[in-house]
């Protein structure tokens, strides 16, 4: 059975490299708003999207995942934006799954827009960091939120990589 929306699942792969073009604010406006539309617990909302687009603030979070992770380099993969999952843990004890499911939501909608994408972890450990915490009151955003993940979000450089195969035992009936 194929619809459009299996196929979209079946098709969206993870870009690891990106052309400098920025997404269209149309576009990325639709996508911010499709990932306001993801499932939580209890309906509690708990994610914030943080939508990076400025440069310098670009570099300041680069540099963070860097420091939190122990890497060096561009953890997004030269993407143009950064698209920030971070949640409230005082609202729900599903605030991490409600953040991978904004996550989700976000790459899912960007794929349907021709908009490529790859999870990125670390910011867990990046907003738990003074650094972090001060990048959040930069933004007028509480303290108290913890990342979950983020999404680099462009025009990737190159076709999509091919659909590895699914692993066996994948799906169990009962």
């Amino acid at each position: 059975m194929e619809n459009q929306m299996l196929t979209l699942l079946k098709t969206r792969r993870s870009v690891r490299k990106y052309l400098p073009t920025p997404v269209e604010p149309e576009k990325l406006d639709a996508i911010l708003e499709a990932g306001t539309y993801a499932p939580s617990g209890m309906n509690r909302q708990t994610p914030v999207i943080v939508a990076v687009q400025d440069g310098e603030e670009r570099k300041a979070v680069q540099a963070l995942n860097c420091q939190a992770r122990g890497g060096a380099g561009d953890p997004y993969y030269g993407a143009p934006h950064i698209l920030l999952v971070l949640a409230d843990p005082r609202e729900s004890n599903t605030w991490v799954e409600d953040g991978a499911c904004t996550l989700h939501a976000l790459m899912q909608a960007a794929h349907a827009l021709g908009v490529s994408t790859c999870w990125i972890h670390g910011e867990r450990e990046m907003f738990r960091l003074p650094e972090g915490k001060a990048l959040l009151e930069k933004w007028g955003l509480p303290s108290y939120l913890e990342g979950v993940g983020s999404v680099a979000i462009g025009y990737g450089d190159g076709p999509l990589p091919e659909a590895k195969p699914r692993k066996a035992g994948y799906i169990v009936k009962i």
